[in-house]
């Protein structure tokens, strides 16, 4: 563990050493105030909260955060680092969660320049701002849930477009589990049990219990659960394809 803070510190910094950064941040910035203000009627509403920015975080997060997951490794490979990073003294277990620490943190920071409309809505009204706080905490799990299959599929693929692709259809996958749509394909020949299993993996469903304001131990202990299972599946895939 006395290398991951190296690891990370490597990593953080190197978001800002290329454009990246700042045309993510922009990016969603600009999507996000869209989003809120614009095409989830928060004027038409009549109600001060952020309910509107929070629903579109799921579909936001589909496209956006793969683009910045899809370098961890597949940029490593590529340029043909890895062998070298694979030579220092660290442990597997520090270069993948120091990697996927610094992305969530990046993430995290652009979460937090969205504060100006936590301010906007105090002034038009009075919000419930537990439920803001929880939306928040939500959405940086809801981040990180996505960073960890994005660290995956970066580990698998050596493009990083590839890695991008695989990302946004596992993620998708995980958040259209708990549709009807997709429940309907399963009701009639799968047992209950079964179509329980299936909504319950759904990001959505777990996203929405806690950006209504209500943190659920079982919703922490899934997107925790999750982001391990997904890292440790990461280091396992690096370990499979070092010798490419």
């Amino acid at each position: 563990m006395r290398q991951l803070p190296i690891i990370f510190k490597r990593e953080f910094s190197s978001f800002f050493a290329t454009p990246l950064a700042y045309v993510f941040l922009l990016i969603f910035l600009v999507l996000s105030s869209v989003f809120t203000f614009y095409l989830g009627g928060f004027y038409e509403s009549g109600q001060a909260n952020l309910n509107p920015f929070f629903n579109f975080h799921p579909w936001l997060y589909l496209f956006l955060v793969p683009a910045l997951a899809m370098r961890m490794w597949a940029e490593e490979r590529k340029s043909g680092t890895i062998e070298l990073l694979m030579t220092l003294p660290i442990t597997r277990f520090e270069s993948v969660v120091g990697k996927f620490l610094a992305a969530w943190v990046f993430a995290g920071i652009a979460l937090l320049l969205t504060f100006p409309m936590v301010l906007t809505v105090n002034y038009l009204g009075d919000p419930d701002n537990g439920a803001i706080l929880t939306g928040y905490v939500g959405s940086w799990l809801l981040a990180g849930a996505y960073l960890s299959v994005g660290s995956c599929m970066s580990a698998l693929a050596k493009n990083q477009v590839i890695a991008f692709i695989l990302t946004v259809s596992v993620c998708f996958v995980f958040v259209v589990s708990g549709f009807p749509l997709v429940l309907d394909a399963f009701n009639g020949w799968a047992p209950q049990w079964l179509l329980d299993a299936v909504a319950s993996f759904s990001f959505l469903t777990r996203f929405q219990a806690i950006s209504k304001g209500v943190i659920d131990a079982r919703d922490l202990l899934y997107f925790l659960s999750f982001i391990a299972a997904w890292l440790m599946a990461t280091a396992v895939m690096i370990d499979l394809k070092k010798a490419e």
